[in-house]
């Protein structure tokens, strides 16, 4: 692992600002970045969704175009000082769409684990978007529960290896996890605060 390399990891809900607040970060660490696009324009409005964030990007930076497997996408491009992953929702999404073999929590979790591998093996910085889903309401169909479910699963996964962790609300964000900090339950038993 690269000296100053940092896993980021981006919450918040729908319109919070993830976004804007990552290509910020992003460019703060450092000056050649990756923006590794999930989403897929199924519709006209989803297109014009996908033109306003390209349009929001610096010039400079390198788009990757992985809606299903991003870290094999990022194997094949040259090292970047920060991959931005945008988003994470949208990944789990695809996949959860997907009529792939296997159990789509595997999939899933195989997906994360290659992230997480490239990530360890390489020598960029990551940031992570991704949408929290536990606030809202229980969605009504199965499909929307295993969704959440599943969603939550891969955030706390996350959460609990990055280095720091930012919670999005109306723009503003609130870190909860910062670099060189473990949370109480992360301790080894006996030691205190």
């Amino acid at each position: 692992m690269s000296a100053g390399k940092e896993l980021i990891l981006i919450l918040g809900g729908v319109r919070a600002g993830k976004s804007s607040f990552a290509q910020k970060l992003a460019a703060q660490i450092g000056s050649s970045v990756t923006f590794v696009a999930t989403a897929e324009a199924g519709d006209e409005e989803m297109r014009r969704r996908i033109e306003q964030h390209q349009r929001s990007r610096p010039l400079g930076w390198r788009t990757v175009e992985a809606p299903l497997h991003p870290a094999a996408a990022l194997r094949g491009t040259p090292p970047a000082d920060v991959v931005l992953l945008d988003c994470l929702t949208l990944l789990v999404s695809n996949l959860m769409l997907r009529e792939d073999p296997g159990p789509v929590a595997e999939r899933v979790s195989a997906e994360v684990s290659d992230l997480l591998g490239v990530f360890e093996r390489g020598p960029s910085s990551f940031i992570v978007v991704s949408n929290e889903v536990g606030l809202g309401v229980v969605p009504p169909y199965p499909s929307g529960r295993a969704f959440r479910d599943l969603l939550g699963s891969v955030n706390q996964r996350l959460a609990h290896r990055a280095d720091r962790v930012y919670w999005m609300l109306a723009g503003l964000p609130l870190e909860m996890k910062a670099s060189g900090l473990v949370a109480s339950w992360e301790r080894p038993h006996g030691h205190d605060c």
